[in-house]
C-alpha cells in the first residue's frame, strides 16, 4: 500500500519517494512485523486454547507442554497480515495466494481449538484443496505466453541443466500442490520441540528473501547464473521478511522452556510460506536445499509411512527389529527417546546441521548448471 501511495504523494513532498524502496520497505516491515508481535502475544494469549500434552509421548517429556497457550500461530499471522498489506506491493494473483495460505492457518487453528481432533483424511484434504489453490494461483499470475508454444507456461529453471524449461498448467500446478502439501505437512511434524520448527523455518525464509531479492530479482546477478530474471520476486522477499520478523517476535517468548506454542495454525502457515516463495523463484526443487532438515525431520515419517503400507499391501512382512521400525519420526522424537537428546541438544544441533548442509545444496542446485 506504501508503495503504490508514494506514488501519488511523491510530488508534493519528494521523501515520499523513499516507500517506492523495496529494501527500504522489506526493512522497516520486518522490524514492525517483529515489534508488535512482541509487544501484544503476551497480552492477548490467555485466549488461546491450552494444550493438553502428548500423553504417548510421556517418557520423552511429551507432557510438559501440557496447560500452555497454543495456537499462537494464529494471533501472530493476524499481527503480521496488516504490516503485510501496508509494506508489501502486491497484485492480484498475489493477494489471492495470501488469502489462500491465511486459510491454510485457520484450518490449522480451528483444529487447535476442536475438542476432538481432525481425522488425517479431513486434514489432508483440506491441505490439498488450499496447495491446488496456491499452485493454480501462482501459475495464473506468472505464467506466460511463450512464442511458439501453445498457452501460457511457467518459465521454471531447474539444476544441472542449462536453460529454461516451459511448463504447462497441467504439468505445473500439480507438482507445484504436491510440494505445497508436503512441506506444510512436513514442517507441521517438526513442530515438537520448543523453537525446533520456528526457527529453522525463519532461517529459511531470510535466506529465501536473500534470494528472491538479490538473485532472482536482481537482472545482472540472474544473468550471472544464467536464471530467469523475476523483477516481481521481491514482493515475496518482502512478504518472508515480514513473517520471519513476526515469528521472531513469537520465538521471544517459544525458547525453552516455552511459554507459548504455535500450534497447527503457525506451522501450517509457515510450511505453505517456505513452499510458496520457493516456487517463487521459479526452481520448484530449490525447497531441497533451502528447508532439508525439516524436510527429512517431518517428512521422514510421511514417507516411512507409505513404505510399510505399500510392504503391508505386496505381502512383505517388515519385523519390528527392523532398522526402518527403530527409527522413530519425527526425527527428533529419534534422537530424544533413542539417542538421548535434550531438546536444547536438538534444537541447536538441528540448526548446526541445517546452516551446514543448506550452502552446499544451494551451490549444487543454483551454481552447478
Amino acid at each position: 500500500m506504501l508503495y503504490y501511495i508514494s506514488k501519488l504523494l511523491t510530488p508534493y513532498w519528494g521523501p515520499f519517494r523513499l516507500f517506492q524502496s523495496h529494501a527500504l520497505l522489506l526493512a522497516a516491515g520486518t522490524f514492525l512485523a517483529a515489534l508488535l508481535t512482541a509487544f501484544l502475544l503476551p497480552k492477548i494469549w490467555d485466549i488461546l486454547p491450552r494444550d493438553h500434552g502428548k500423553a504417548i509421548l510421556k517418557d520423552m517429556g511429551g507432557m510438559s507442554s501440557k496447560g500452555k497457550p497454543t495456537g499462537a500461530g494464529f494471533i501472530v499471522t493476524l499481527v503480521a497480515l496488516p504490516v503485510i498489506a501496508l509494506f508489501a506491493p502486491l497484485k492480484a494473483w498475489d493477494i489471492a495466494c495470501v488469502v489462500a495460505l491465511y486459510f491454510g492457518m485457520l484450518f490449522g487453528y480451528l483444529d487447535d481449538r476442536s475438542q476432538v481432533p481432525w481425522g488425517e483424511l479431513k486434514k489432508g484434504l483440506l491441505d490439498a484443496v488450499v496447495s491446488l489453490a496456491i499452485a493454480f494461483f501462482i501459475f495464473k499470475g506468472h505464467a506466460e505466453n511463450i512464442e511458439g508454444l501453445d498457452g501460457l507456461r511457467m518459465i521454471c529453471w531447474v539444476p544441472f541443466v542449462k536453460g529454461m524449461w516451459y511448463v504447462g498448467a497441467w504439468i505445473y500446478i500439480p507438482l507445484a500442490a504436491f510440494i505445497l502439501w508436503f512441506v506444510m505437512n512436513a514442517t507441521n511434524c517438526s513442530d515438537g520441540v520448543d523453537g525446533l520448527a520456528g526457527t529453522l523455518t525463519v532461517f529459511t525464509l531470510v535466506i529465501l528473501a536473500v534470494i528472491l531479492y538479490v538473485v532472482v530479482g536482481y537482472r545482472p546477478v540472474a544473468h550471472y547464473f544464467l536464471i530467469p530474471c523475476y523483477a516481481e520476486a521481491a514482493r515475496w522477499a518482502i512478504i518472508s521478511m515480514i513473517v520471519a520478523g513476526a515469528f521472531g517476535g513469537y520465538l521471544w517468548y517459544n525458547a525453552e522452556p516455552s511459554k507459548v506454542l504455535m500450534g497447527d495454525a503457525g506451522s501450517r502457515f509457515l510450511g505453505l510460506l517456505v513452499a510458496t516463495a520457493s516456487l517463487m523463484t521459479g526452481n520448484p526443487f530449490l525447497i531441497l536445499a533451502l528447508s532439508p532438515i525439516v524436510l527429512v525431520n517431518g517428512g521422514g515419517g510421511l514417507g516411512k509411512l507409505v513404505l510399510l503400507r505399500v510392504a503391508k499391501r505386496l505381502g512383505f512382512q517388515i519385523k519390528d527389529d527392523s532398522p526402518i521400525r527403530k527409527l522413530r519420526f519425527p526425527l527428533h522424537d529419534h534422537c530424544k527417546k533413542n539417542l538421548g537428546w535434550t531438546n536444547a541438544q536438538v534444537l541447536l544441533r538441528f540448526i548446526l546441521l541445517q546452516l551446514a548442509i543448506m550452502p552446499v545444496l544451494l551451490i549444487l542446485l543454483v551454481k552447478i548448471r
